[in-house]
């Protein structure tokens, strides 16, 4: 069914690329996990892991199976036949931003806590400016967090295929269709103008928000390491 409603000219040749980036995307999940979990479980019977961080690794750990699920999950929502529905068969795009959003959060989770073992935590004055500095970055994650989760929304609905311009949408600012659906916060998920035009406007707030954070980060004394972090948040910010 899938076949004879989308890409029914498709040659066997581009079945088996398509095929295979599937099948290695399967297989570095599970190589991926692995590299969690046996690690982890051999370092746990040595007993070279605290107790705090026997807490990390069963959470880390557990964030791998819980991706590989979210990622069944995901592509069977593109498998199922719904005779009521005359759009192309694509996954799910909350299923898709659930999968998206845990790859994120096992990412950076593995990242910090990395970190946290191998570079040992500045040891600073907690003064008023420190604390609004960690604020701001804590505002910043987020809406990049955010950012990166309207960006599956939009690839879920093949919404980027709507409009090719910049900074305007056709010839507006402000598209016609932009709430035609309804109920209206229906059109936050599903209408693709919609979809597309809230992950340009969070695209530009993260990189604003990165930006004023670097420029008050400035303002203050920072250890070398922190200076480094905050040049290199910028760099990429502009790059992406």
């Amino acid at each position: 069914t899938v076949f004879n409603s989308l890409n029914h000219d498709m040659t066997l040749a581009e079945f088996k690329f398509i095929w295979y980036m599937e099948y290695s995307h399967r297989m570095w999940g599970r190589v991926v996990g692995l590299a969690y979990i046996l690690p982890a479980a051999y370092f746990w019977r040595k007993g070279w892991l605290s107790r705090p961080m026997k807490g990390c690794v069963l959470a880390l750990c557990g964030l791998v199976c819980f991706q590989g699920l979210l990622g069944w999950y995901m592509v069977k929502s593109g498998l199922e036949e719904r005779p009521d529905s005359y759009d192309i068969p694509r996954v799910s795009q909350y299923r898709l931003a659930a999968h998206l959003g845990s790859a994120l959060v096992l990412y950076s989770a593995s990242l910090w806590t990395g970190l946290s073992v191998l570079l040992p935590r500045h040891k600073l004055p907690e003064t008023r400016q420190l604390l609004r500095l960690r604020q701001y970055a804590h505002g910043a994650t987020a809406l990049i967090f955010l950012t990166a989760l309207s960006g599956a929304f939009v690839a879920g609905l093949d919404a980027g295929l709507v409009y090719n311009s910049f900074p305007k949408m056709g010839e507006r600012w402000i598209p016609d269709d932009l709430f035609a659906f309804s109920p209206v916060l229906r059109n936050i998920f599903e209408n693709p103008t919609t979809v597309q035009f809230d992950h340009r406007i969070l695209g530009i707030a993260s990189v604003t928000a990165v930006t004023a954070l670097y420029l008050f980060s400035r303002k203050i004394p920072l250890p070398r390491r922190t200076r480094m972090a905050l040049t290199s948040l910028l760099a990429v910010a502009c790059v992406q």
